[in-house]
């Protein structure tokens, strides 16, 4: 710990306040304000939290200002070229890539597991058939609780380890089984021989009727947007499932809780809202109209999937997933598809606009995953639920590395009270 400190000094009374400053292995060094309030009767005012370090982790980490995001040490391009999500998911819930043979064992137990119980078919007759899958979704996984209740004992490690499995597991099958509800198709069971994007395409597409043969390029394509979206530091969800974890409840909710945060158009809905937003600019011929809309602050309207909240560069995440898109549309024949010729104009003209240039708006993660994921024939209602399978390894990661560690507290921000005070209770009769 460091012996680095930082004194506060108060305007009115002189009083001088000393607090640590707590050092991470790289990034913004960190004031330790927990007792912030035992010695000056005051908290601290972070709406949304952007200046605030809710916890220790040893997972993710972001550089916004460099463009840069490591899953324990490595960067996401060089996961992504060289990697599995398999083997990203293995590194995320362990610490380190596997080997072949750890790699075989793990994806030997996620199989295993990857089947859901068969009561759950009647779970699923609950929801109406026009149900959004999102919500389909929050319901099932919670409700896994009330199958697997005998494991969830949260400070049990092997229990928890169980329970880690059973949600990664069986999160693609569920997220299938939302879509075919959805459309009124039979639910396809998973099938061992097929690696983890490969099974979900064939539960999301096959049919009783008629074999259905996955392309190696769009399991490719979907592969790496799984390994983009693992994990992404405290985001909302992920910071959702902890503040959930906290108060010690079953990981199941826990899971489910992040998953109903990720639903947010600001959060997780961001690629349907990109493909909403070329739907509305309809044609190439309207672009110039719709990018003046775009620079003009008076305009309510905003280019969908372009700059990032954290990333004041280009999202790595975007570079990597750029080639995809292409290859994809290329290997598809849609790339004179009308709405996808829009796309590719639109992040033309943003790459080599100087407004765009100069406030970093560039293409981010969720302009291309939202084009791949409308390619391969997924109804936009389904690409937020593509992001949850995709994160429910890093949610459940952040869940272990919290429920293991010493500092385990349950959240409990306060507030800056700005309410009437000390009102009195007339009688009915005089109100």
């Amino acid at each position: 710990m460091s012996k680095k400190t930082i004194t506060l000094t108060d305007n009115q009374t002189g009083e001088k306040y000393d607090f640590p400053i707590l050092e991470g292995t790289t990034g913004p060094d960190v004031i330790d304000i927990r007792k912030l309030y035992n010695k000056t009767g005051m908290f601290t005012y972070d709406p949304g939290f952007t200046s605030t370090a809710s916890c220790e982790s040893k997972i993710t980490y972001i550089d916004g200002n460099k463009g840069t995001l490591l899953h324990y040490g490595y960067t996401i391009q060089d996961l992504t070229e060289n990697c599995s999500y398999m083997e990203v998911c293995y590194l995320l819930l362990n610490g380190e890539l596997p080997n072949k043979s750890e790699l075989e064992e793990f994806v030997k137990y996620f199989t295993n597991h990857t089947m859901v119980h068969d009561q759950m078919n009647l779970f699923f007759r609950g929801f109406r058939r026009d149900a959004h899958p999102m919500a389909i979704l929050i319901g099932s996984v919670g409700a896994l609780s009330a199958f697997y209740h005998q494991d969830i004992d949260v400070f049990d490690p092997e229990q928890r380890k169980k329970s880690a499995m059973r949600i990664f597991s069986k999160i693609p099958t569920l997220a299938a089984m939302a879509y075919k509800y959805s459309i009124g198709q039979p639910f396809v069971y998973p099938r061992n021989d097929l690696n983890y994007a490969e099974n979900f395409l064939h539960m999301m597409f096959s049919v009783p009727t008629e074999e259905y043969k996955v392309n190696p390029v769009v399991a490719s394509a979907l592969d790496k947007v799984f390994i983009l979206h693992a994990d992404h530091e405290q985001n909302a969800s992920t910071s959702t499932v902890r503040t959930s974890a906290s108060s010690e409840a079953n990981p199941f909710a826990c899971i489910s809780s992040g998953i109903a945060s990720l639903w947010g158009p600001a959060h997780g809905g961001a690629n349907e809202a990109v493909l909403s937003m070329l739907k509305e600019i309809k044609t190439t011929s309207n672009i110039n109209r719709y990018i003046k809309k775009a620079k003009d602050k008076s305009d309510p309207f905003r280019l969908m999937g372009f700059g990032h909240r954290v990333y004041k560069n280009t999202d790595p995440r975007a570079s990597v997933l750029k080639k995809s898109a292409h290859d994809v549309l290329e290997i598809l024949g849609k790339k004179d598809d009308p709405l996808f010729k829009l796309a590719l104009e639109l992040e033309e003209i943003a790459l080599n606009d100087e407004y765009f240039i100069r406030r970093k708006l560039f293409p981010n993660v969720d302009f291309y995953s939202g084009i791949i994921l409308s390619a391969i024939g997924l109804p936009t209602s389904m690409f937020t639920v593509l992001f949850a399978v995709g994160r429910t390894v890093g949610w459940v990661s952040q869940w272990v590395e919290m429920m293991e560690s010493p500092e385990l507290k349950i959240a409990r921000p306060r507030q800056l009270f700005k309410g009437k005070y000390d009102k009195k209770v007339k009688p009915i009769d005089k109100r």
